[in-house]
């Protein structure tokens, strides 16, 4: 379940919080299903890391920086849990991580989404 689809042509983003039998299409075609990264590759860091804070937790996207720029950074940061799902979306500038106030032992699941490398978990 809160599987993600996109359009390959104009970007669009569907997140799937219930399982149906239709197929989802956007500008007249089927939407793709988004695989979640979970091993980086070259010298940008995609794979969240995920601390304890003393106010709950912190999600870093990646264990050097992200870079934050224009055409380069990260969309939005997710914290899934049993029962929920918090979104931080960000922008360029922005330092690429958040706080939650959830209990890191809560925390069943954490994804991003780069703007030019796309999808990235860990769980």
């Amino acid at each position: 379940m809160l599987e993600l689809l996109s359009c390959d042509q104009c970007g669009k983003m569907v997140l799937i919080v219930n399982e149906g039998s239709g197929t989802l299409s956007c500008c007249g075609q089927p939407m793709t299903w988004c695989s979640e990264k979970t091993v980086d590759e070259g010298k940008e860091k995609h794979a969240p890391v995920v601390e304890k804070i003393p106010t709950g937790t912190r999600i870093k996207v990646g264990a050097v920086p992200h870079p934050m720029e224009a055409d380069h950074h990260i969309v939005w940061i997710e914290v899934m849990g049993d029962t929920f799902l918090y979104t931080k979306t960000l922008k360029p500038g922005d330092t690429p991580e958040s706080d939650f106030c959830i209990d890191p032992d809560q925390v069943k699941k954490v994804r991003i989404y780069c703007n030019k490398h796309g999808f990235w978990k860990k769980s």
